[in-house]
Parts: C-alpha cells; structure tokens; sequence
C-alpha cells in the first residue's frame, strides 16, 4: 500500500512539483501572517500578573496629576509604583519610530525585572538626569553605543531633547520588546515647568505592583475609589488588559489578517481537491482492476488519501521550513513595529496541521468516488 501511494503521488512529476510549491507558499503566507498577529499579540502575553496599570478614566492619552502617587502608594496590598509618560518624539526622522517613555529612574525599573542591564549601567543611568537607557534590538538598529549622544525632536512636547546613553537592556524572555527608549520623567518635568506650566507634574499612567495576583481586583477598586468623582477619576486594570487596550486600536485590522490567512488555506484546499480529482478520473480503470484482485474500498480510500496527505504534507514542510528565512527578508520600516517576530512552535504546529486537514479533505470527495464505482462501470468508461 505504501509502495503504490508513493508511485501514484510521484507518476507525474511535473503536477506534483507544482502541487507541493503550491502548498508550501499557502503554508507559508500562513504561517507569516499568524506570526504577524501573534507579534501584536506579544506584549499582552508578556504581561505581568503582579503589576497594575492606574490610567485616567476618560482616555489613554488623558493624564493624571503626580499628588496621586502617596495616595497609590499607602493603598493596603500595594508593594511599589512608578509612573511614566508617553513620549513621542523623532528621531532624525519621522521613519524612524521607537515606542519611548520618560519613566520615574530607576524605581520603574524596579518594576521591570524582565530587563536586564549590569549593575554599573543601570546606576550610571540613575546618577545623570539626561541619561537614557535602549533595548539590545534599538541599539542594533541605530548602532548606538554606551556615551552616544541622541537627539529627539519633541512632537506633543515642543522643543529638542538631548540624551545620553547610558544602559543597554536584554530581555530576560523572549517575548520582551528590546526597542524601548526610557528617560528620566524628571528631565522632561523641569523642561515643562519652564515652557509649558500646565503640562507640568503630569503622568501618562502608575504601575502599580502588588503582593499577590489574586489582589488585583480588590486593590483596583480601593485605588478607584481614592479618586471617585475627582477632576481625574481613574481606571486601574491589570497590565494584560492595559496591553490589550492598544492591540484593540487596530483589532480590525488584526481580523482581516486572520480572514486572510485562512482564506490562502481555502483557495490551496481547492487546488489540491482539483488535482486529486484529475487523478482519481484517470485512474479509475485501475481502481476497476485493484478491485478484481481483492482490494477493499477501504484500501482505495487509503490510498487516494494517503496520496493526498502526502503531498500536503510535502508542502507544509517546505513551507514551514521557508517560513523562518523568509520572515528575515521583511524591511525594517516593517519589523520596528514587531518586536518580537519569530515563528512560534504553537504556529509551526497549526501550519503543518492545517496542512494534513487540508490534505484529507481533499482526497474525500475523490475517494468517495472511486469507492462507489462499479467494475464495470469504470472499465467501459476507460475503453
């Protein structure tokens, strides 16, 4: 049976070759596309379970006064908080985008221990208030150095910013973002007090950080009700759910990735459905004569599917196995909005699945087919 399933699949080598590509480049854009999804995806999977994120309750974008902090702070079940400020600013160019955060030095670190940095680094960071720390993957991409001087032209925060480098983070896991730009909230504070007042002793949003997980509820409302019905109520939510917020901006357009994906697995699905078609009208003079020698329709079944399953199974390989190189070959204007892009062993196992499902139900049909049809029958359709 083996040996008849593997001359069926190889008798035309030109079908089959275009077949297998065929596959593969289905498997393929699959796998790129999921990979595409889970990357946004990252940061909310990244997220820790003890960390709270306090934000104002009319918007992400709204902020919140810094007199909050001793309040957050003297919540029973809280253990450490820090604050930070989205920060938009370009550097060199308006291409050239980099999440970047002025961020209460070094207690937000604190809170951060899935970035790693030596001990000198981070205490150099501490002592200069224009010192600024980047991930390993920034760094690459702009080929700073420890002492580099970086300029940011401020957009919300009119003026020029000038930084040094002082530390170089690692992540500790996988799925951190090493593109992060971090300075001292302080630095921007004082620049604020002298050209913008009303801007000043501002936040973005607290990170909270608490003694167990299964506080976050309970420490979330005490925080909410320190500042109900103030000029700034708040929302304190769990960081996944923070995270989440972002990813759920560009939920549609995540949707229609997904509908793309699998729409590339339904258009393979009919190609291969079409091709085992041909081949089981061709061969059913042959089922006919299988038959008078004893096969059982549960043979001929096997050995259409088997011969589909194969070669689905060709193709999902070499498509897994192009996935990787070819996610190298994205652009970097690309790649700078994921930090972590790799395919993940949960993909490679849904591509190569999806794969062997599109390979049985392909061959159904045909084997339905093949399986019905009388000797006769098939033999006077083949003269």
């Amino acid at each position: 049976m083996i040996k008849l399933t593997w001359r069926n699949t190889i008798r035309h080598p030109l079908r089959s070759g275009l077949t297998v590509l065929g596959m593969a480049v289905a498997v393929l854009a699959f796998c790129i596309l999921r990979t595409v999804v889970a990357a946004w995806y990252a940061g909310v999977d990244a997220a820790s379970p003890v960390r709270l994120v306090t934000r104002n309750s009319v918007s992400i974008l709204a902020t919140l006064p810094l007199s909050y902090l001793p309040k957050i702070q003297a919540v029973p079940g809280v253990t450490k908080v820090g604050y930070a400020y989205w920060f938009e600013g370009i550097y060199i160019d308006k291409k050239n985008f980099f999440p970047q955060f002025a961020a209460s030095l070094p207690q937000y670190l604190d809170l951060a221990p899935e970035l790693l940095m030596p001990l000198d680094q981070r205490t150099a960071v501490a002592k200069d208030r224009r010192g600024a720390l980047a991930g390993r993957k920034l760094i690459r991409r702009y080929g700073w150095q420890i002492g580099d001087s970086i300029i940011l032209k401020g957009t919300y925060f009119q003026g020029e910013f000038r930084f040094t480098l002082r530390a170089i983070y690692d992540g500790r896991d996988p799925s951190t973002d090493e593109t992060m730009f971090f300075f001292h909230w302080d630095y921007l504070n004082e620049y604020l007090k002298k050209t913008a007042p009303e801007l000043a002793d501002q936040v973005g949003w607290f990170l909270v950080e608490i003694e167990r997980p299964e506080l976050a509820a309970v420490v979330s409302q005490r925080i909410d009700n320190l500042f109900k019905n103030s000029r700034a109520e708040t929302i304190t939510e769990t960081e996944k759910a923070f995270n989440l917020s972002f990813v759920e901006m560009t939920k549609a357009i995540l949707m229609a990735i997904q509908v793309v994906s699998w729409a590339v697995i339904g258009v393979i699905l009919v190609v291969l459905a079409n091709t085992m078609a041909m081949s089981a009208r061709e061969r059913l003079g042959e089922y006919a004569v299988l038959k008078t020698m004893g096969f059982r329709p549960r043979h001929l079944a096997g050995i259409i599917v088997g011969e589909s399953m194969l070669l689905a199974l060709m193709g999902g390989c070499l498509g897994l196995a192009l996935s990787v190189p070819a996610l190298h070959l994205f652009p970097e204007d690309v790649t700078q909005y994921f930090p972590v892009l790799e395919i993940s062993d949960t993909t490679a196992a849904l591509g190569l699945s999806v794969a062997l499902a599109v390979g049985v139900l392909a061959a159904l049909l045909p084997a339905w087919h093949a399986v019905r049809v009388g000797i006769a029958q098939a033999l006077r359709r083949v003269g």
